[in-house]
């Protein structure tokens, strides 16, 4: 178990993890520089969700850093552990084939929308994924709470917060959501 405050980067951006991670408690950033130095958000990590998997089962240098968006708790998981699990612990190949399908797809519809879909799709994009990742369960009417804020939908739409703001009030006119303080309910 390692303890993160927020801020502290986990690894960097080329180099070659010795483990591979699972959040326990808060927030990881995975994200990826630009050559300008920009960052970009590819995802926002909770519990009980793996990351690192990639680079760390491949042996070659990450493609992204990871951070803490907030005080955090990750498990870290070398060759050793990962070793048994994928040995001796029944399902756990099973389990770990299907998280990389799921991130696999998540990819490829972030790759989509990013290079092929209009601006109102892209949104509906992201809002899709930060409700699959965040949403809690559905209340009588069908509605699910969802904590996210313009910017965070903005960043991983890759749309200014005016243009989100402007979808998230359409949305709402048409019944799609409900916006609230400090988040949005949504209906899947």
């Amino acid at each position: 178990m390692r303890r993160l405050p927020a801020g502290r980067v986990l690894f960097v951006q080329g180099q070659t993890p010795t483990a591979f991670y699972m959040v326990e408690d808060g927030e990881i950033e995975a994200r990826f520089a630009a050559l300008d130095g920009r960052m970009s958000v590819l995802e926002h990590v909770r519990a009980p969700r793996l990351f690192g998997l990639a680079a760390f089962i491949s042996g070659k240098p990450s493609r992204y850093e990871a951070a803490a968006v907030t005080d955090s708790r990750v498990r870290v998981i070398g060759e050793p552990a990962y070793r048994v699990l994928m040995d001796d612990w029944p399902g756990f190949a099973r389990a770990l084939m299907r998280e990389f399908a799921e991130r696999f797809e998540g990819n490829l519809r972030l790759l989509e929308a990013a290079r092929h879909l209009s601006a109102a799709e892209r949104f509906g994009v992201a809002l899709r994924q930060l409700a699959d990742e965040r949403a809690g369960p559905s209340d009588d009417e069908g509605w699910r709470a969802l904590k996210a804020t313009q910017a965070e939908l903005a960043q991983l739409a890759h749309l200014s917060r005016q243009t989100v703001n402007q979808l998230l009030r359409a949305a709402q006119a048409e019944g799609r959501l409900r916006l609230r303080y400090g988040g949005i309910d949504v209906r899947q």
